[in-house]
């Protein structure tokens, strides 16, 4: 990797729409009074407890922009990340329902072609949801239910831990946007296997926390599970594999359609990574879980910290007497 300025690299990390956006989480916990509720709040699924395990209840909305530019794509991704919250707490995906507004039929033809293409592809069915094709504009909604038998969670990473990335990057950029694309024309067989591999890690006990590198990239989903945790977080951005030709700058603002951080004890480490290293995907250790509450980029020699989430909470969401 090249030289790290790390300073701009810290500003332009500050500054960043994706991670910002993430403070809204917390209004709207705060304004619907779910906060201290007996199933926490914060985590990429709500995870029920259900029998000898979890039903896991997720959703997703998509940005009226990414729905007009690439519809298609729009619902390929309404099926995907979904699917890969479930994943990201140890589950199987059961089901997904839609929402679907348009202007038209012809309108939500391409959404919905996307999203039926992804349900083939990896095998979780729709099941249902809501149409209204009588709008002026198109709008997408996806929810999903899973099982896990063994929660990785948002409020189970500790400090001694170190932190592992795993991202696919057999893919490339779909622009406009900063999503890297590796799945749409990737086989069936090799998508779903690699759904396998966080429900094998969790039931195996190699790992208890996990999170789905969302919107925020690598640093802003650091600092979520940093806060939901109560713990600190140092990344060595000389660490982060990259895909070639693409800069640390826009890798670390990239949103992966497969890309997971991990919290792992050290004694456990070589186990995670083989999972992911048997199945041709890229995992690293790029940095330590540490007590404390701030989450920072180093380059080995220096360290900048991004934001402390005591002082300055990103989701208000950290732990609870529920949380653990």
């Amino acid at each position: 990797m090249a030289d790290v300025d790390l300073g701009t690299l810290a500003e332009k990390l500050r500054s960043s729409k994706g991670i910002a956006a993430k403070h809204d989480i917390g209004s709207v916990t705060a304004r619907l009074g779910v906060r201290d509720k007996a199933v926490p709040v914060g985590d990429d699924c709500a995870a029920l407890p259900d029998g000898d395990g979890y039903l896991l209840f997720a959703i997703e909305g998509f940005m009226n922009a990414f729905v007009a530019a690439d519809p298609w794509f729009a619902g390929w991704c309404g099926v995907m990340v979904n699917i890969s919250d479930v994943i990201a707490m140890g589950g199987r995906p059961t089901a997904v329902v839609d929402a679907v507004w348009a202007d038209g039929e012809a309108g939500a033809a391409p959404v919905l072609d996307g999203m039926r293409a992804a349900a083939e592809a990896y095998g979780v069915p729709i099941v249902g949801g809501h149409t209204n094709i009588r709008t002026d504009r198109g709008q997408l909604s996806v929810a999903i239910v899973g099982r896990a038998k063994c929660l990785l969670t948002s409020f189970d990473a500790r400090p001694g831990d170190v932190l592992i990335a795993a991202v696919d990057h057999r893919g490339r950029y779909r622009a406009p946007f900063d999503n890297w694309e590796a799945a749409t024309d990737a086989p069936a067989e090799r998508l779903r296997g690699d759904l396998d591999i966080l429900p094998q890690i969790a039931e195996a006990g190699l790992c208890l926390a996990a999170k789905d590198i969302s919107q925020g990239g690598i640093v802003g989903t650091a600092i979520m599970l940093a806060e939901c945790s109560g713990i600190g977080i140092d990344i060595d951005v000389k660490t982060i594999p990259l895909p070639s030709g693409v800069s640390l700058d826009r890798w670390l603002a990239t949103f992966p359609s497969f890309g997971y951080l991990l919290s792992v004890s050290p004694d456990n480490v070589d186990a995670v990574l083989g999972r992911f290293a048997a199945r041709n995907i890229s995992a690293a250790v790029i940095g330590s879980v540490l007590a404390g509450s701030t989450v920072a980029i180093t380059d080995g020699t220096n360290r900048i910290v991004i934001r402390d989430h005591a002082t300055t909470p990103l989701m208000q969401l950290g732990p609870t007497e529920h949380s653990r």
